[in-house]
């Protein structure tokens, strides 16, 4: 399959959707994994609340943590993750070195997907009891393969051994994972330090920023451990107005 029959979906790099009724931003890269329709809510307002009792679908906001909820809960949104936000400047990196360890382009798609399909399963999704676990695989899953398409992976290899990869988008760090098989190796910290620099390289950029669930203490304290810093936080509510498809595999 050529690259230009495929049509991609990565949130925030290229892709512009139109707010419908001024308050609810479709996200197709969602839709095509929950076969319904899918929202982002521009604001926390009682009239974009209003509209997602309008439009069946499924429904993912963003708030300050201090926010008061009681409208979110009147309108049947419930809390499913916060999202911790570090950022790290070019002179703050640290670089761990470790022998026997590469960074590379090349490296088998399958072998991504099934590294993919076994590290992510504490994301926001898999933690929204409205959603089956197999969707929410598959959706981590469509996302690595959007990004192998667009070039924003890069293979982790260590002696020659795809370990892990890296996704990444513009300044963002997107996605970290390691195969189970290589996580006792102490392997996080150097690939991930190395594949930071590539990217502040790459992109010249002085500063890059990622996004971490508060419940992934690993990930936290290893880019902590690398200069990051966290920059603030949001929580994020989901909801579901209608029901998902019964039998859709």
């Amino acid at each position: 399959m050529e690259k230009s029959d495929v049509q991609v979906y990565i949130k925030g790099v290229g892709w512009k959707m139109e707010l419908i009724d001024g308050y609810l931003r479709p996200t197709p890269w969602d839709k095509r994994n929950f076969h319904v329709e899918t929202y982002e809510l521009a604001e926390a307002g009682v009239q974009a609340l209003q509209a997602t009792n309008e439009t069946e679908g499924h429904f993912t906001l963003k708030v300050d943590p201090s926010a008061n909820t009681e409208q979110l809960n009147k309108y049947g949104f419930y809390y499913v993750d916060t999202l911790i936000e570090p950022a790290c400047r070019r002179e703050n990196l640290h670089i761990f070195n470790k022998e026997d360890i590469q960074l590379s382009a090349d490296f088998d798609r399958d072998e991504v997907l099934e590294i993919a399909k076994e590290s992510f399963k504490g994301g926001r999704f898999h933690r929204d009891f409205n959603i089956p676990d197999f969707m929410a695989d598959q959706r981590y899953m469509n996302w690595v393969s959007d990004l192998i398409i667009k070039d924003m992976i890069v293979g982790l290899y260590f002696q020659g051994e795809l370990a892990g990869f890296y996704g990444y988008a513009n300044n963002k760090v997107l996605l970290l994972a390691i195969k189970k098989e290589f996580r006792q190796e102490g392997l996080a910290k150097p690939f991930t330090s190395h594949a930071v620099w590539e990217q502040f390289e790459q992109g010249e950029y002085e500063m890059l920023t990622t996004s971490i669930s508060a419940s992934n203490m690993k990930s936290l304290n290893l880019f902590l451990s690398l200069g990051f810093r966290p920059q603030g936080a949001v929580d994020v509510y989901h909801k579901l107005n209608g029901s998902l498809p019964v039998g859709v595999s």
